[in-house]
């Protein structure tokens, strides 16, 4: 079995669950690469990224570069003196970074490769409607997320998940292929497949405020499978006309209803306690939405300070 020194890179909650198993099942990670804190919040304080938190907890040695190319980050890089390198959601290596140690460096992608390269796959494939899907271990090479395929792990969406919920899951399976792909590497046992070229490839495009945004004239699966893609982040929206007030909301908890009607699409109607939006063949039944600068919260309690009109629409 190889002695495996390792360097792990990453940044959000999702980089952590990896980190956590590596280091319960005692693999000695020699350093943590991540971003650098960056000001939130109203007063801007300096934030540390949930795997520097996680890195500094556990007393791993914490290198944060602005630059990866730059002399002194490789200096300190070279200094750790790992043999593997394990990349989950950071950002893009340059060759002298990714090619540096002897066993190679790996990626964890949450998607079944080929498919959902990219930004945000765990997002696109609950918007497009997707009842499968996983997550991926590569070798890097000098392209985004096109590296030869170590192993991989399949799971379910079901039709009520959100981008949260499957985050979640997709953040243990991870977690779980990691160890396994390292335990690969240890034994020398790696098999890799060469990514298919595969036409029509499906992609996890980087979301902005403009794709997030709702079309209140697509079909109601659509809509909806939107909805639970961006909830609870970055979240689905839409511009409330409501009289003389332009309001742009977040939505968050739905439920689909089908049924004809009459109502122009994105028509808004408030009866019982409950706010619809009508769109093809049906409804999209708002449970939790917020209004610019209020919290987030319940329909029903939405209702019992806010006054929606009988001409309220959506665009």
């Amino acid at each position: 079995m190889r002695d495996l020194r390792i360097v792990f890179m990453g940044t959000p909650d999702f980089a952590v669950g990896s980190l956590k198993a590596l280091v319960e099942a005692n693999h000695n990670i020699v350093g943590v690469i991540t971003a650098p804190d960056k000001p939130a919040g109203r007063g801007q304080k300096l934030q540390q990224s949930a795997v520097k938190i996680y890195a500094l907890k556990n007393q791993i040695k914490v290198l944060q570069p602005t630059n990866l190319k730059s002399e002194a980050f490789l200096k300190e890089l070279k200094a750790l003196d790992a043999n593997l390198q394990i990349v989950v959601a950071f950002r893009m290596l340059p060759e002298i970074v990714w090619s540096m140690p002897a066993y190679g460096t790996f990626n964890l992608h949450a998607s079944l490769l080929p498919d959902y390269r990219g930004a945000a796959p765990i997002h696109w494939s609950i918007i497009n409607g997707e009842n499968e899907t996983g997550v991926t271990t590569f070798f890097i090479d000098e392209k985004i997320d096109t590296g030869a395929i170590i192993a991989f792990k399949k799971t379910d969406i079901s039709t009520t998940e959100t981008v949260g919920s499957l985050h979640d899951k997709l953040t243990y399976l991870g977690s779980e292929l990691v160890l396994e792909t390292v335990s690969l590497i240890a034994d020398d046992k790696v098999q890799t497949t060469i990514q298919p070229e595969v036409s029509n490839l499906k992609t996890a495009y980087k979301l902005h405020k403009n794709n997030c945004k709702i079309d209140w004239n697509q079909d109601l699966d659509t809509i909806c499978n939107k909805i639970r893609g961006l909830n609870p982040f970055p979240s689905a929206w839409t511009t409330l006309h409501n009289n003389e007030d332009v309001l742009d909301i977040k939505l968050y908890d739905i439920k689909k209803i089908l049924e004809d009607h009459p109502f122009k699409n994105g028509k808004v109607i408030v009866e019982n306690g409950t706010i619809k939006i009508s769109v093809k063949h049906g409804f999209v039944k708002i449970e939790t939405l917020q209004l610019p600068g209020k919290r987030k919260m319940d329909a029903k309690d939405l209702l019992n300070g806010f006054q929606f009109s009988e001409s309220a629409y959506v665009v």
